[in-house]
């Protein structure tokens, strides 16, 4: 996007760097074109990560300065530059409320910043873009602030080792604005990588009757939108294994309302086979010991204490022959760079929970997995997956 000879921005969608280019684009093309963003959508909103360059002052002697002269013309010129500045900050202002215009923009700094890591520039100079992105989307909240925000319908398709495929329709609802952590309301790269490999691997993960057993009960740590759990209901079908007890469960009463209406979707005409429950992690239910066949818990942890909290829940809750699968998101960058670390510190031996028989709750397992294109957030690396379990 760039700026009219008239001084007025020009509409995005005509102007930006298409989508498909974004990989190839420089750094500089990419910066000139967040700053012109920026320029339209929040220009008293100056970020800091968005360096300006400092303006170049020509010294100009006081003595030597002229007198203007009101010739006439000199009023006529003053008259018609402000005449030009009113029609460009019209022209501005009505592109600024364009919604079309908005919703293009913010697909493109969604694409950017789902993409920046493929660019190949440095960590420096990616943490930038993704700050300066993620500082112009958080502007377009005041356009909205006064209309009722509209989720978003997400639909996935999984192919599985059978040659058949999942499909699951999730709705993704906007944040409450009101608690920074219901971040359960959408849905993250960890658990659409997670539910991918699963359907493509279902032995790996032990989802088949053999390894289960009779009437199986999966709970799901963190369930955000429900995702992972609606693609197991969707997937041990297939392969023999009826009559599990998938429970879905969170913290936040916004994200399990909006985790019963997901079920509701994929599941509108029959009982539903995911549950939904209240969990706090600290605080693990009694009735609830001992009574996981499988845990499966994917990009829940954003503080050292949640790793804690996780552990002793998931060591409370699993059976002594269950699996714990988590799957933590790598970050190289931002508040949550070296979150996996704090997970695998909560599991040093004198840390792990034992039980009276004298087995350990510890990681079996740790594989690296890659991110996957046009898959997760900007500042996502890869993952981590964890097999946790009684030993």
């Amino acid at each position: 996007m760039s700026v009219s000879l008239s001084g007025s921005c020009l509409p995005p969608s005509s102007s930006l760097i298409p989508i498909r280019q974004l990989v190839v684009a420089s750094e500089e093309q990419i910066a000139a074109a967040l700053r012109n963003l920026q320029a339209l959508y929040c220009p008293l909103r100056l970020p800091t990560a968005i360096s300006k360059p400092a303006p170049k002052w020509k010294h100009i002697s006081g003595v030597s300065t002229p007198s203007p002269i009101d010739s006439g013309y000199a009023s006529r010129d003053e008259k018609q530059f402000e005449d030009d500045v009113a029609v460009s900050e019209e022209v501005t202002a009505a592109l600024r409320a364009d919604p079309y215009e908005r919703t293009f923009a913010t697909r493109w700094l969604t694409s950017l910043i789902s993409r920046v890591e493929e660019m190949g520039f440095d960590e420096d100079a990616t943490a930038s873009i993704i700050d300066d992105a993620a500082f112009i989307l958080s502007s377009f909240s005041d356009f909205t602030k006064d209309e009722e925000e509209e989720a978003l319908e997400r639909d996935f398709s999984f192919p599985t080792a059978s040659g058949g495929k999942v499909e699951v329709t999730l709705n993704d609802a906007p944040l409450s604005g009101t608690d920074h952590t219901d971040v359960g309301l959408q849905s993250w790269g960890a658990s659409i990588v997670l539910s991918s490999m699963m359907c493509a691997d279902h032995e790996r993960f032990g989802l088949q009757q053999e390894t289960l057993g009779e009437r199986p009960t999966i709970i799901e740590l963190g369930a955000g939108t429900g995702l992972v759990s609606l693609t197991l209901a969707k997937l041990l079908p297939e392969f023999g294994v009826t009559g599990a007890n998938i429970v879905a469960t969170d913290y936040h009463l916004a994200v399990l309302d909006n985790c019963k209406l997901n079920v509701e979707t994929n599941f509108p005409s029959e009982q539903p086979p995911v549950g939904i429950q209240i969990l706090d992690w600290s605080q693990p239910p009694a009735d609830l010991q001992s009574t996981a066949t499988m845990l499966i818990a994917s990009d829940v942890i954003y503080a050292p204490e949640h790793a804690a909290w996780l552990r002793d829940c998931a060591a409370h809750l699993l059976k002594p022959d269950g699996t714990f699968w988590l799957m933590a998101t790598v970050r190289k960058t931002g508040k949550f760079e070296g979150i996996p670390e704090t997970v695998e510190s909560a599991f040093v031996p004198k840390l792990c929970p034992k039980d009276a028989s004298g087995r350990v709750f510890k990681i079996l397992q740790k594989e690296t997995v890659e991110k996957r294109r046009s898959i997760g957030r900007g500042d996502e690396s890869g993952y981590n997956l964890y097999r946790i379990g009684w030993v």
